[in-house]
């Protein structure tokens, strides 16, 4: 029950809602290397982000062209076919993105605040009430017009504004303590160049990086069901990595050899389709295939994961290279693959100064966590009336 001073809206009512048309994508579109503008798809579109990975270019003259699909900062994004529907992001920088396929903007009108629509947009409230609008048999999309059918809640502009501060005021700490890990991972990554790559020794040893470090390859986790709703952990996929276990995540057993079980600061590798390689900071969870556990008898981790973040560029490329629907490298990579290791005392020297980088990085991305599970926890009684800002 909402408040008696809110009221409900459609999106449509509060927000503009459009697409690429088909024939602006078909007469306009042409995608370019060293295109000045990003145009962006459904896949560059991640749970609240905007992940530039993988994207696609065109000129800012087709861009101009097409002023109905330019996109602006506050603008949000929405993915509206296939199975990843509901995604969304906000657009940062202006002149710089611009709409591609399956995939449409929403943006509020000026008496709407931008962000209290985004924020609850991000809820479990709105992504339940998704498929009450879907259609399609073997592939689920949402209409535009159903897009803007989709009931949002109204408080007064004022009370909206006072929600967005609180909420944002979260969102600007997690955003800070992500630039601090994305400076402090290229200082590492700088050391890591200069030590191994610019300086490095002749004198020191070669070893393949599968004889700096055990690569403990997970679990085909389906064959381990729970066996009750106590001794049970949630499975670390590939798509985990980036997004954070969730409630659609599948759960196995614990009665499995305790070496596939995950804790945060374990290093993870994955092998298959998206190759990436990350310190995890999650909650608990028990290893999947197609994701190896790196971790090492005799050496640091820092000195194995740089190793593997080093050598990683290529074993994507040796992953785009196979014939296969899903890219991937073999254990006989890792053996090719070489590192350079110092002497024990060197290797002191050298961890005495990237360790508290390391470390650094491990408690921000710890501080993220408990910031997003505040956010989280608040965000529906905010957007729901039951906690009030006035």
């Amino acid at each position: 029950m909402l408040p008696i001073d809110w009221s409900i809206s459609t999106i449509g009512e509060i927000a503009d809602v459009t697409k690429l048309a088909g024939y602006e994508y078909t007469e306009h579109f042409k995608y370019i290397k060293d295109g000045e503008i990003i145009a962006l798809r459904a896949l560059n579109v991640r749970d609240g982000i905007l992940d530039l990975s993988n994207i696609k270019r065109i000129t800012k003259d087709v861009s101009e062209r097409l002023p109905r699909s330019k996109l602006f900062i506050g603008d949000i994004l929405f993915t509206y076919i296939g199975a990843n529907i509901g995604q969304f992001a906000l657009v940062d920088k202006n002149d710089k993105y611009h709409l591609a396929p399956n995939i449409c903007r929403i943006r509020s009108n000026k008496d709407f605040n931008k962000y209290f629509l985004y924020s609850y947009i991000r809820t479990d409230i709105f992504q339940n009430d998704l498929e009450n609008y879907s259609g399609g048999s073997s592939q689920p999309t949402l209409p535009m017009k159903n897009i803007r059918l989709i009931k949002v809640p109204h408080p007064p502009l004022k009370e909206q504004n006072s929600i967005v501060e609180i909420v944002s005021s979260i969102d600007d700490k997690i955003d800070l303590l992500l630039r601090q890990n994305k400076t402090l991972e290229k200082l590492a990554q700088t050391l890591f160049r200069q030590w191994f790559i610019e300086e490095a020794k002749d004198e020191w040893e070669e070893k393949s990086l599968s004889k700096i470090a055990n690569f403990l390859n997970g679990l085909a986790c389906q064959k381990f069901p729970p066996l009750n709703d106590t001794d049970k952990l949630p499975v670390l996929k590939i798509k985990d990595l980036k997004g954070g276990i969730s409630n659609s995540s599948d759960w196995s057993t614990t009665d499995i050899k305790p070496e596939y079980i995950i804790e945060s600061g374990d290093v993870i590798f994955a092998w298959s389709a998206s190759l990436m390689v990350k310190i995890w900071d999650g909650e608990k969870c028990i290893l999947n295939q197609h994701l190896f556990k790196v971790t090492s008898d005799d050496y640091p981790k820092w000195f194995y994961y740089q190793w593997c973040k080093y050598h990683l560029a290529n074993f994507i490329a040796i992953a785009q290279a196979h014939a296969t629907t899903m890219g991937h490298i073999k254990r006989g990579d890792l053996d090719n693959a070489i590192c350079v290791v110092p002497t024990d005392d060197e290797m002191k020297v050298m961890s005495e100064q990237i360790v508290p980088l390391m470390d650094k990085m491990e408690n921000n991305s710890k501080q993220i966590k408990t910031l997003e599970n505040m956010r989280d926890t608040l965000l529906p009684k905010l957007m729901s009336g039951e906690v009030r800002v006035i």
